[in-house]
């Protein structure tokens, strides 16, 4: 117990040292402008987005596009409610302030401070989410959309915002919420086929 210990520690310590070496060198025009296109998988971008997809679907009658942004939607929606439960359950220095100040990691208390809430990363979890949903609807329509999220991800130690470990923990829960989200809304469409059916039975 105690070799298992002492060896998460050290993985502990060496990912904080390689996310900082990264967040140091954050200095090129090419690595600030991805840092910044990264603020896309921001919650009101991908809301926005998911929402046009409906909206695009339903005036253009093609049920899959709006079936796609329903996924979208659900996915994002919920993978952003799990983040927002564990980043307030615990406090953990963002990687930016913890090269000035050191590395802290407790119990949450619900504070406001957005430099303690490293744990774990929203705009990996949410990029995550909504590319999934697209590749489930059509695997095709979401390479491009599975790259970005890997792009997104990939760029959070670089900007000082996250550390791996956030950034697994958040792609973990994309992955999962996108997943749930699919099956309840699977369930929800075969209850609404099967009232759509049973009244028109009774018609």
């Amino acid at each position: 117990m105690g070799k298992a210990k002492n060896a998460v520690h050290r993985a502990g310590r060496a990912e904080r040292a390689a996310t900082h070496r990264a967040a140091r060198r954050r200095n090129g025009p090419l690595l600030n402008a991805g840092v910044e296109a990264a603020e896309l998988a921001d919650q009101p971008p991908l809301i926005a987005i998911s929402v046009a997809t409906i909206v695009i679907g339903a005036l253009a009658r093609q049920p899959a596009v709006t079936r796609s942004g329903v996924r979208m939607l659900a996915s994002h929606l919920l993978a952003t409610g799990v983040k927002t439960v564990l980043k307030s359950s615990i406090d953990r220095t963002r990687p930016a302030r913890a090269l000035k100040e050191g590395h802290h990691v407790s119990k949450g208390k619900g504070a406001e401070d957005t430099t303690l809430n490293s744990f774990p990363s929203g705009h990996t979890a949410g990029a995550v989410a909504v590319a999934q949903a697209v590749a489930t609807e059509s695997p095709r329509a979401g390479l491009p959309l599975q790259a970005a999220a890997i792009a997104v991800a990939a760029l959070q130690p670089s900007g000082g915002k996250h550390y791996w470990s956030d950034v697994v923990a958040g792609a973990a829960i994309g992955w999962a919420a996108e997943r749930i989200a699919g099956a309840g809304l699977r369930i929800a469409e075969a209850a609404l086929h099967g009232a759509i059916e049973g009244a028109g039975r009774k018609a």
